[in-house]
Order: C-alpha cells, then sequence, then structure tokens
C-alpha cells in the first residue's frame, strides 16, 4: 500500500501504479485494477470529480455520435438510458455511477494537477509532482484523454476582445447570450451542436467556417417504455442491441480503410441531405465540402443545416485578419461588430500540452521526442524510451467511425496484464524496444497509405507535422481487441528487481 518516502529532502506519497485521468479510460482501468485486488495504485485527476470530456463539455447542445448502447462499459451496461444518442449530462451521470458502484473513488485525488512525471534512474521509479503534494511510483498510465487541451487559435487581436469569450469546452454558463450578437469559429462536431441550440435566442450569428464538414442523418429518439423494460428486464437483450449497433458500425470500415470509392454511397447521402435542408443555392455551395467524405470526421446532424438558412446565421467563408476589441475583421476588409466569441477549433490531439511533463531518462521530454520522430507507439500503450510508463488512448488508438469505449476496454485489458507480468515476474523495469514500435509502426502507416484519411485530399487533426496519421486505427476494432488481449513481454525489454523488492502477487 501507500506510503512516505523521502527523496533527497523531499517527502513522497509512494504506490506501486499512479494513472494520470479518470475518464472512461482512468477510470475503467481504476476498475480493473480493484478487481484483480492491485489495490497499491491512485488515479491523478485534475477536475473536480470523474468523466473527462464528458465532465468539461457542458456547452448547449453537447451530446453523443455513437449510439448509447455501444458508448460504455461493456462489464457495465445501462438499461437506463433515455435515448438512443445520449446528451452529455446523461452520459456524465452514468460515469459517476459506475465510479460510485464499483467502489473506487476513494481511489482518487482529485483538483490534482500533474505538472511533472520524470524518471528517476536512480530508484528506477517515476517521481511526480502535482498540486496536491509530490509522489513516486513503479509504474505511470497515462489516461489523458486527446480532447482535453482546447485549442486557442493564433488570430491577431484575440486577446483584446472586450465582449464576452470562451472556447466551447470551457463554457461560461454565466454569459447571456439572449439577444446578443454571437459569432463563433469553427464548424466541428462542437460547433453543429452548438450552432442550432444558441440560434433562435440570440440577435445574429455569424459562423466562421474555414472547411466544410460532410453531415450525415442523425438516427436519434427517445427509447419507449416498453424498450426500456426490454432492455432492464429481458434477459440478453440489451446485449443483443449493442451487438447489432457494434456490427453495423464496423462495415463502416470497409469504406474507411479498405476500399475507399464506397464511401460513394455516403457521399450520396450527405449531398442529398445538404439538398433537402439548405433552400438558398449559394449557401448550399458555401458548405459544400471539397474532399471525400471521411476524409474527415464524419459529423451527425438533423438541425445543424436548418440553422445555417435561419435569416439571422450568416457562414463567413473568408479567412479572419483581426479581432479587434469588439469585432472581427475578415481578410476582405469586412468588419462585423459582434458581443460575444465562441471559440470551437477543437483540441491538442497531436501536440497535447501534457507530453511536455513526462521527461523520460535521457532528459528529453515526450513532446521533444514526438517532435523529432513523430508520434509513434507500440499498440498505443508504450514508447520506446520511456520505461515502466503505459498509455490508454495513446497513438494511432483513436476512431472515426465507432465507439472509443470499445477500443478502451481493449487498452485497459493490456495494460493490466501488463502490470500483473511486472509482479509475477519480478520485474523491475519494462521497456518496448525500439525495433518492436518501428516494426508495428511501419506495418500501421501502410495500411493507413490506402485510407480514405490519407486519400480523401483534406488536411484534418488526424495527422500531424511530419504528415502521419497518428490518431486512427486502420482496421476493423476486434483486430485491434486480438493484438492487445494478452501482454506480449517478449516485445519488450526489462530488468529484474532486487529479490526484496519482488511484488507480492494477489491470489
Amino acid at each position: 500500500m501507500s506510503r512516505k518516502v523521502t527523496d533527497k529532502g523531499v517527502e513522497r506519497r509512494h504506490v506501486r501504479t499512479i494513472v494520470v485521468g479518470s475518464g472512461f479510460a482512468g477510470l475503467g482501468l481504476a476498475i480493473k485494477l480493484k478487481q484483480q485486488r492491485r489495490d497499491d495504485y491512485l488515479v491523478l485527476e485534475r477536475g473536480s470529480e470523474v468523466g473527462g470530456t464528458w465532465r468539461d463539455n457542458t456547452y448547449p447542445g453537447a451530446a453523443c455520435d455513437v449510439p448509447s448502447h455501444l458508448y460504455s462499459y461493456s462489464f457495465a451496461l445501462n438499461p437506463e438510458w433515455t435515448r438512443s444518442f445520449s446528451k452529455q449530462g446523461e452520459i456524465q451521470q452514468y460515469i459517476r455511477g459506475v465510479a460510485e458502484k464499483y467502489g473506487v473513488l476513494d481511489k482518487h485525488v482529485f483538483d490534482c494537477d500533474v505538472t511533472s512525471v520524470r524518471w528517476n534512474a536512480e530508484t528506477a521509479r517515476w517521481d511526480i509532482e502535482s498540486s496536491r503534494g509530490s509522489f513516486t511510483a513503479d509504474t505511470v498510465v497515462s489516461a489523458v484523454g486527446a480532447l482535453c487541451e482546447p485549442a486557442l487559435p493564433d488570430i491577431k487581436g484575440i486577446n483584446d476582445f472586450e465582449g464576452e469569450i470562451f472556447h466551447s469546452a470551457r463554457w461560461n454558463h454565466d454569459a447571456d447570450l439572449t439577444g446578443k450578437r454571437v459569432a463563433i469559429i469553427g464548424t466541428g462536431a462542437s460547433a453543429i451542436q452548438i450552432v442550432p441550440t444558441i440560434a433562435p435566442k440570440v440577435a445574429h450569428l455569424d459562423v466562421y467556417q474555414r472547411t466544410a464538414p460532410w453531415l450525415l442523418p442523425r438516427f436519434d429518439r427517445p427509447y419507449t417504455s416498453l424498450e426500456k423494460l426490454a432492455f432492464k428486464h429481458i434477459p440478453g437483450f440489451q446485449r443483443l442491441s449493442r451487438a447489432g449497433i457494434y456490427a453495423a458500425r464496423e462495415t463502416q470500415v470497409v469504406g474507411l480503410a479498405k476500399f475507399p470509392a464506397l464511401m460513394n454511397i455516403f457521399e450520396l447521402i450527405a449531398r442529398a441531405k445538404l439538398r433537402r435542408e439548405i433552400s438558398d443555392p449559394a449557401l448550399r455551395a458555401k458548405v459544400t465540402p471539397n474532399f471525400r467524405i471521411g476524409c474527415k470526421r464524419m459529423l451527425i446532424s438533423n438541425d445543424y443545416y436548418p440553422a445555417l438558412d435561419r435569416d439571422n446565421v450568416d457562414v463567413i467563408t473568408d479567412g479572419i485578419a483581426e479581432i479587434k476589441a469588439n469585432s472581427i475583421v475578415t481578410r476582405d476588409g469586412t468588419e462585423r461588430e459582434i458581443d460575444a466569441l465562441i471559440v470551437a477549433t477543437g483540441f491538442h490531439v497531436t501536440d497535447s500540452p501534457t507530453y511536455n511533463a513526462i521527461v523520460g531518462p535521457d532528459g528529453r521530454t515526450l513532446s521533444e521526442v514526438f517532435d523529432q520522430q513523430g508520434q509513434q507507439a507500440y499498440k498505443g500503450a508504450a514508447i520506446a524510451g520511456f520505461p515502466n510508463l503505459f498509455f490508454l488512448v495513446g497513438p494511432n488508438v483513436g476512431l472515426g467511425h465507432t465507439s472509443m469505449v470499445y477500443m478502451i476496454e481493449s487498452q485497459i485489458a493490456y495494460v493490466a496484464d501488463a502490470l500483473g507480468a511486472v509482479a509475477r515476474q519480478g520485474l523491475r523495469t519494462v521497456e518496448v524496444r525500439r525495433d518492436a514500435q518501428d516494426s508495428y509502426n511501419a506495418e500501421l502507416q501502410q495500411k493507413l497509405a490506402g485510407t480514405v484519411w490519407n486519400t480523401g485530399g483534406c488536411a484534418s487533426w488526424y495527422l500531424d507535422k511530419h504528415g502521419n496519421n497518428t490518431t486512427l486505427w486502420p482496421d476493423f476494432t476486434f483486430r485491434f481487441r486480438s493484438q492487445t488481449k494478452k501482454f506480449d513481454v517478449a516485445a519488450y525489454s526489462t530488468t529484474k528487481a532486487a529479490a526484496d523488492q519482488k511484488a507480492v502477487v494477489p491470489q
């Protein structure tokens, strides 16, 4: 169990495993460790409760674009979902309920912002600095999600704006937008949910679009009382529904990653939707994408296009030249006055600031390593040069078509098995071999080369500055699960712990 240790005059709390972050990934691993009776761990969470992106993103209209029954843990199905696509509040309530049900909240340190994770070669442990004190750990697991660090646009004068300004992921609920002149920068997944929600109550809304997204229908509806009773009381009914959703979603991989020409079917659906929902030919031309569907994230909405067609909404496609105290100036010289500015420009995915905090044995941060070679990992879980460090939702684990929770559970199984192997074999350090990582990534990039993400004619946050897709998994998700079913210690370099340091393995 945890104990206090003193290192060079600094008193630190030591635990065998520290997990950083408690969204779906970190919470799921905490539950897994408890189930395996590996109680010597802590979860450090910078927020005030569990939930991750679903705790942070509370903007109007926030909802999931993966069906409810699939966007949940397989070991904690929820028969109480109220509709086919859940809203933010319901998902956050579900996550909090799972944490309470499985009794892992006492293993959390909340309001704990991790500022440094540094390898100590003398002790072969990680030294962790945080806003809640100093820690050491034999192993660190980063469960910091990809969608947690808001990306702000680099626009001249943005800091001089005097009205209300906030990122979609840091929504200011005290700001009343009613009757105001509002601008929103961005047309991604968050923006298409925000725009229809606020358009009816603002005086005027300017939507600044850099790239038009492809939209598909959102088949969302409330569940009937009869359906909810069936989910709750008929054995296997909910799992069967979940399996059907999973299978249907998995078929999209054929077009996205195997035969991109098949995406033409989805494009025909999207074009028909566009013609049906936007009456103005000029506006329709503005919001028609110029790349193959699937190259960027496919979005689903039934009310975004109709919102753009409102008299009080304008879509601005001229680039922004400058932001003034209460206006935006576009590159053609037009100045538009506004009272509030919403920044919906996404997140730092391939360049997360959290990578600056992780310092390996050679003194380089993870950011510096990624900057030199690009984001690479082994099975999205381990990185050469960083011993006793694992990742959940690491490089090339993301998806563009189905539930990330499925991938997260696959990685949880892999990392938990790795921690078990360390304990069983009395290992002091475990580090993925460079050749294993290189071989794995070479195969990944070969698979990605022919996908719609690499051939669809768009620039997206899927790609890093080296031009490599370091975000997405280019195959069926069940194949990733097969790869991560067991920890393959043969792909790692290991050292043995001293005899008196061997772990006590739960029986």
